[in-house]
């Protein structure tokens, strides 16, 4: 492992990781209507989701999923249904009565955070052509491992960033009394995310 390709790691794992999309939709979810710790748990969670595609495809088991066209379609549309289902769940969800946040289950923010990784292949194809950059017959495994734990480390601390300042007190007072209205939103945003994901498969 060079200094220069794991640098090249480092850069494009942030680019890819402050991207917004429905993983960045879920941990801020998680976090303002169950606070830090529940945003901390979707966030960790996420990381490794993709902690787990990273070594899936430096170790080129991830090649399985790429060359079946069943189960690469079955994750797509999985992810699809999945963010229909949370976002479907959101836009239902009745106003609460108490002011103070819900105690959201620790599992609950945990499996949203690894399965809208583990339901996205395209995770699979970025990895794929990532690695292919870096990693040669020459590259150790112990070089392997530590790309793909480069990868899974930068996505998990980016998020845990994200929850950590938006459930900073002084931003969460606020954002809670618009709790039911942003609750709304993000149910709207990840509905049209699944509608759009649907439409890429199709």
């Amino acid at each position: 492992m060079t200094l220069s390709a794991w640098l090249t790691i480092v850069g494009i794992c942030c680019l890819g990781a402050m991207t917004p999309g429905p993983s960045l939709a879920v941990v801020l979810k998680h976090t303002l209507s169950g606070g830090r710790k529940s945003g901390l748990t979707a966030a960790i969670a996420h990381g490794l989701g993709v902690g787990l595609y990273a070594f899936a495809c430096i170790s080129g088991l991830a090649l399985v999923i790429l060359t079946s066209e069943a189960l690469f379609a079955i994750l797509q549309w999985g992810g699809a249904a999945y963010l229909l289902w949370i976002g479907a769940k959101s836009l239902l969800q009745k106003p609460a009565i108490q002011e103070a946040l819900p105690d959201v289950p620790a599992k609950e923010a945990a499996r949203d955070g690894f399965m809208i990784v583990f339901l996205n292949p395209k995770i699979a194809l970025f990895f794929i052509a990532l690695f292919s950059q870096v990693v040669g017959v020459e590259t150790t495994l112990f070089g392997k491992v530590g790309y793909a734990a480069t990868a899974m480390v930068i996505d998990a601390l980016w998020y845990c960033i994200v929850a950590w300042l938006f459930s900073n007190p002084l931003w969460l007072d606020k954002l809670q009394k618009q709790a039911f209205v942003l609750e709304k939103v993000f149910g709207l945003l990840l509905v049209l995310l699944a509608i759009k994901l649907v439409m890429e498969i199709l």
